[in-house]
């Protein structure tokens, strides 16, 4: 997931230097919420896959 995110901000700063705006912000967008939720379910992931 945090591939996906990279990705889409990869392609929004190449949107954005080529001058296309809303696409730019749009995959801002897309990464940002990707980021977030790789964020939450690696919390997540390490705070319950420790059981022993």
């Amino acid at each position: 997931m945090l591939h996906y995110a990279i990705v889409f901000f990869v392609i929004a700063l190449i949107a954005a230097a080529l001058g296309f705006g809303g696409i730019a912000g749009s995959a801002v967008g897309i990464a940002k919420i990707l980021f977030f939720v790789f964020l939450v379910l690696s919390v997540l992931s390490f705070l319950f896959g420790r059981k022993k």
